[in-house]
């Protein structure tokens, strides 16, 4: 992995109070805006940059995904998000972000085959489970379960050995979702279901979800389609939070299930994951299709606190390119599921009133993926704790795709963010009886 560093492109620092100036090296990627090399800044000038969340920051080189949040382009390894939904499968995408390149036939059946047949867990993690409260909150256990599983499988922690990072990634996407279905099974009080080879892979999380011991689980072709697109649509966004923290612990030489294990944690928050639950909270909280306008209203209020949840997106300035594909997928879905409630008629309402009301086009406040995925996982019949959980099924992959990136790039340091000290300077320290 490298980027285009021209030397004959710089960008001069100067500073006023010296007037010294400093020559730094600009570098260029394939596409995007050009990046300062401020590198060698620390050592030259004693000065370092001040950037509170990283937000004009690049904090490493990545070929996995590119946004251009302006324009509503979100770019998995150069494949356009909606061709990949729309044509592609999870597993297929899960291979490019993890390879590079769209896999050929042999090359994708032998990957699907590996996938598939590391979806078992080992059985003490059943054990494991039970140490869990029955009301625990399934990011909870997941942040532990997937954490321990460096317990299980001390034959793939070596982070220096390919061979190891690759059966720790094919180990990751395959249990995730076991362990979230066993996460949504045990919170439920309910038998966990061993996972099936005969299934895709979001044939199969549906199935360890819903079926029961005591009936047939007949798997809806609409259904299973709409959560592989909510899986794919997730599977990786950027240097975003979770993704940082990855990147951040396995700077350390942690290893990828601590790492993974780290990223749901940070995805837990609700200014991450938790976005799509905040949509369902919201519509929880208007109540009924009659009080939307009073809730629109409120948002339009800049001194009332209430925002909306699930319009507009902090990276896209337009339309979310992953919402048009959800938003199909959503509408299929609940035609399909025909699911009488409340809450869905009031999304869709609100849907209805934010494609048409010019406040909300004039802002560019369009439904974002976490609106429709969150709807569609509603009318599925899981609760809003496993939204999140979702999400980190998706993301895994992601997460250990850049995980491995970082770990193969020779450029990658331990990450150790600078300061601006605003603390007392020096001072002597006095015993308590003379203070």
């Amino acid at each position: 992995m490298s980027a285009n560093q021209d030397n004959a492109k710089t960008v001069t620092l100067t500073d006023n109070q010296t007037g010294k100036s400093f020559d730094l090296p600009v570098m260029e990627g394939t596409v995007g805006p050009d990046v300062v090399d401020i590198r060698k800044l620390y050592g030259e000038s004693n000065m370092f940059t001040f950037d509170p969340g990283y937000g004009a920051t690049g904090s490493c080189l990545s070929g996995l995904t590119y946004i251009d949040g302006d324009e509503g382009i979100l770019l998995h390894r150069g494949y356009p998000i909606d061709q990949l939904a729309n044509d592609s499968d999870f597993l297929e995408v899960a291979y490019l972000l993890l390879n590079g390149e769209l896999p050929a036939e042999a090359e994708k059946t032998e990957f699907v085959n590996a996938i598939t047949n590391h979806t078992m867990v080992h059985e003490q993690i059943s054990t494991f489970f039970r140490g869990f409260r029955r009301d625990a909150h399934p990011m909870a256990i997941m942040c532990g379960v997937v954490g321990a599983l460096s317990a299980f499988y001390h034959d793939s922690t070596d982070i220096n050995d390919p061979h190891q990072r690759m059966i720790a990634s094919r180990r990751l996407i395959a249990k995730m979702p076991t362990l979230a279905a066993m996460a949504f099974k045990y919170s439920n009080g309910m038998p966990f279901n061993y996972p099936r080879n005969d299934l895709s892979y979001a044939e199969n999380f549906l199935h360890m979800c819903f079926a029961v011991p005591t009936e047939d689980y007949v798997i809806d072709p609409v259904i299973a389609d709409a959560m592989d697109k909510i899986l794919i649509l997730h599977a990786d966004h950027e240097q975003n939070a979770s993704t940082s923290t990855v990147r951040l612990a396995g700077s350390s030489g942690a290893n990828p299930f601590a790492c993974i294990a780290a990223g749901i944690a940070s995805l837990w928050g609700p200014a991450h994951g938790g976005a799509n639950e905040a949509v369902l909270n919201m519509l929880e909280e208007i109540g009924t299709p009659d009080r939307i306008q009073e809730y629109v209203n409120k948002a339009r209020d800049k001194n009332d606190p209430f925002r909306l949840f699930g319009f507009g997106h902090r990276v896209y300035k337009n339309y979310d390119p992953r919402a048009q594909v959800m938003r199909k997928s959503c509408h299929e879905v609940l035609e399909k599921l025909g699911v009488s409630d409340p809450l869905l008629d009031i999304a869709m309402e609100l849907e209805k009133i934010a494609l048409s009301d010019q406040y909300f086009i004039d802002k560019q406040l369009y439904p974002n993926v976490d609106f429709y995925s969150g709807i569609i996982l509603k009318a599925m019949g899981f609760p809003t704790s496993m939204f999140t959980v979702l999400f980190a099924v998706a993301r895994t992959v992601g997460w250990i795709s850049q995980w491995k990136e970082m770990i193969e790039d020779s450029t990658q340091r331990i990450g150790r963010p600078r300061q601006l000290y605003t603390g007392p300077a020096k001072r002597d320290f006095v015993p308590v009886n003379k203070r």
